[in-house]
C-alpha cells in the first residue's frame, strides 16, 4: 500500500525525532524565538459575552423608558402647567366682568386703588403704571389666582376691559419671560417679577395688549 505525502512526512519526522539526540533550546534561543512568535488573540469567554450584551441591552432599556419621562418633566409638563394658569387667568376676567358690581375700588387714581388693597391681601402688589388717556385705570377688585388671593386692576381700552391680575407666584410655573396665548378668544399674558406673578388678560387684539405690556414693563421686565 503506497503511503500519501502527508503520511510519509509525518513517518520521517517521527523516526527522526528517535534517532537523532536531543539537545535542550538555549535560553537565548527561548526568548528569540518567543519574540518572533506572534502574540496569541485572547478570547473572551462566551458568558461574559453575554453579560456585556445584557448590559447593553439593560442601558438602552433604560434610556427608553426614561427618555419620556425626562421629555414630561423638562418640556411637556411645564407647558401644560403654563397653559393651565393662562386659562385660569381667562376665567378670573370673565368672572369680573360678569359682576354686576365688578369693582371694590373705582378710581383712575393708583394712589387710590394700591391703599385700598392693604389689609385685605398678605402681600402688596406692585404695578408701577398709573393708567393713561389711552389705558385709563377703573379701579380695582379682590380676586383669586388658582388658590390664592390676588389683585385685580382693571384698565380700559375704549370700550373693552383689561384686568391684571397681581399675585403671589411661588409654587406656580411662572417664567420671567412672558408667555402669550389666545384662550378662547381672550388674548393673555403671563409673566414673573420677583415674588410676584402677573397675569393680563382682555379680548383685546395682540397689538393693544402688547402696547399695555411694556407700559407694565418696569413691573415685569
Amino acid at each position: 500500500m503506497t503511503m500519501k505525502d502527508d503520511e510519509l512526512d509525518d513517518a520521517l519526522t517521527e523516526l527522526l525525532a528517535r534517532r537523532l539526540p536531543q539537545h535542550p533550546a538555549s535560553l537565548t534561543l527561548k526568548r528569540r524565538l518567543a519574540a518572533q512568535w506572534p502574540e496569541p488573540v485572547p478570547v473572551t469567554p462566551w458568558w461574559r459575552r453575554q453579560r456585556t450584551w445584557l448590559a447593553g441591552a439593560a442601558a438602552a432599556a433604560v434610556i427608553a423608558v426614561a427618555a419620556p419621562v425626562v421629555y414630561e418633566q423638562a418640556v411637556t409638563g411645564p407647558a401644560r402647567a403654563t397653559n393651565a394658569l393662562l386659562a385660569e387667568a381667562v376665567n378670573d376676567h370673565v368672572r369680573l366682568v360678569q359682576n354686576p358690581a365688578p369693582l371694590g375700588v373705582v378710581s383712575s387714581g393708583m394712589h387710590d386703588v394700591k391703599p385700598w388693597f392693604t389689609g385685605k391681601l398678605d402681600f402688596a402688589p406692585v404695578v408701577r403704571f398709573m393708567g393713561d388717556d389711552e389705558f385709563p385705570l377703573r379701579g380695582g377688585a379682590l380676586a383669586y389666582f388658582v388658590d390664592r388671593p390676588a389683585a385685580a386692576f382693571v384698565y380700559a381700552r375704549r370700550k373693552h376691559t383689561v384686568t391684571l391680575l397681581v399675585f403671589q407666584a411661588d409654587k406656580l410655573s411662572v417664567s420671567t419671560q412672558t408667555a402669550t396665548r389666545a384662550v378662547r378668544g381672550f388674548n393673555v399674558m403671563l409673566w414673573r417679577d420677583g415674588e410676584l406673578g402677573y397675569a393680563l388678560v382682555s379680548d383685546v387684539d395682540r397689538t393693544d395688549l402688547d402696547a399695555l405690556r411694556t407700559r407694565l414693563a418696569p413691573a415685569g421686565r
